[in-house]
């Protein structure tokens, strides 16, 4: 396979399943050819190529650190190649690239240099939970990661509500694992008992957990999701 001059946009699993059960024979075959990498955790992405086929001897692979560490002024080099006539791709660490991933900054760059960008398909959590909840599919919005503090996170759940009831718009948002519990206790402490709540956990895995319910509901049945990675959304 002949790949282009350009950046490729490579997802991964997200989880420990095999990736053949989740990601197209295409996305195999363009990592098959690529020598240079921009990676948030070079030990992980070198794991993921290997559960991918991957055969190249590390030793001659490049890879590029893109992480919370990387500063603006170390950017531009992750795209010589690009601009040399080569391809690079851009690994998350799970799902897709640029989406809740420090990678957008990457591509941003790429189209100020006119750079081509090819997106592979892959394993969107947050597509995929919004397909499973039942929710609003054509106006919903994500907001990443909610406030921590109470007061915070009290008055974040109260626009999103607003959202909700005032654009019939569907909510979804995100945690860092450890802290499912305490971000479930927050939601049914402070929205309506009305509104509906969908809890997406360890999706893809064979584990996986889905279940819509109104507040009022899950104040009855409140689950523990300990350090399950979910995606959380709301609606009416």
């Amino acid at each position: 396979m002949k790949l282009k001059n350009a950046l490729y946009l490579i997802p991964v699993t997200l989880g420990d399943e095999e990736p053949a059960l989740v990601l197209p024979a295409s996305v195999f075959q363009v990592i098959g050819e690529l020598d240079e990498f921009i990676v948030e955790n070079e030990r992980t992405a070198r794991r993921f190529l290997r559960k991918s086929g991957y055969t190249q001897n590390f030793d001659t692979v490049k890879f590029h650190l893109l992480n919370k560490h990387t500063q603006p002024e170390e950017l531009a080099p992750f795209l010589d190649s690009v601009k040399d006539g080569k391809a690079v791709g851009l690994l998350s660490e799970a799902g897709v690239p640029c989406i809740a991933d420090p990678g957008a900054v990457v591509v941003q760059l790429c189209h100020q240099h006119s750079l081509r960008v090819i997106p592979l398909t892959g394993p969107s959590s947050l597509l995929l939970a919004l397909m499973a909840s039942g929710f609003n599919g054509q106006n919903f919005a994500f907001h990443g990661y909610l406030p921590i503090q109470k007061p915070e996170l009290r008055q974040k759940l109260r626009e999103l509500e607003a959202g909700i009831y005032q654009k019939d718009q569907t909510q979804i948002f995100i945690e860092t694992p450890y802290r499912n519990d305490k971000l479930i206790d927050g939601i049914l402490s402070y929205c309506q008992p009305q509104t509906q709540l969908c809890i997406a956990a360890d999706i893809t895995l064979d584990t996986e957990w889905i279940s819509t319910r109104r507040i009022a509901w899950w104040r009855q049945h409140q689950p523990s999701l300990h350090k399950r990675p979910a995606v959380f959304l709301l609606y009416k």
